[in-house]
């Protein structure tokens, strides 16, 4: 199994000898696992017959430092185990941080991140697509504008679906992470709910 990873050993230590990634245990990375939830209902909108993306955990090569906290790094992965991109718990256990972000304003802005870059690469396509200008969107604060930057201080509006609109400068948010489905048109709307309802045994 291929998975992308930045991780470097530095020297002194062979790769080949690190153990291997494997997939989260369910309830070890609520915050994630609940973000990671949510990030799917909009994949499940959009992409119909693609499985759900999962979080696979990167073991540390490190000695476990003194606070005890492992610094295993966790990635929004194919159903295969692939991902692209950086860890969704980046932390310093060492400077007292938790080991998953702790906001879940925070965690779903960047598991929706990590997830449209691990589609984008290994899928190589666009998603998810703003149906009104047909490209592809990001996730940010609700109610940030073009110039908005990662970082600023001033936007803490829950994640959303941004798209850039078209050069007349009509960037909109089109809708809340994990609302999608919403925005199909009800032809597909009513095909996803009936696939729902199949997937969970109901008529």
């Amino acid at each position: 199994m291929n998975h992308f990873s930045y991780l470097s050993p530095g020297p002194g230590h062979d790769r080949q000898h690190l153990p291997e990634p494997r997939q989260a245990e369910p309830g070890q990375w609520p915050m994630l696992e609940a973000a990671l939830a949510v990030v799917n209902r909009d994949l499940t909108a959009t992409l119909p017959g693609q499985d759900p993306l999962i979080l696979m955990v990167a073991p540390s090569w490190q000695p476990l430092p003194p606070s005890g906290i492992d610094r295993d790094q966790v990635y929004v992965a194919m159903p295969d185990g692939r991902w692209h991109g950086n860890p969704v718990n980046a932390c310093d256990p060492e400077e007292g941080d938790p080991p998953e972000p702790d906001d879940p304003t925070t965690v779903l802005a960047v598991v929706a991140d990590a997830a449209q870059e691990t589609i984008t690469e290994l899928l190589s396509q666009a998603w998810p697509i703003c149906r009104e200008h047909k490209i592809g969107m990001h996730p940010r604060p609700a109610g940030t504008a073009d110039d908005w930057y990662q970082g600023e201080t001033d936007a803490a509006g829950p994640p959303v679906w941004w798209c850039r609109g078209s050069r007349a400068g009509d960037c909109h948010d089109v809708s809340l992470v994990g609302e999608l489905a919403a925005t199909l048109p009800g032809k597909q709307r009513r095909a996803l709910r009936r696939s729902e309802r199949k997937r969970d045994g109901r008529q």
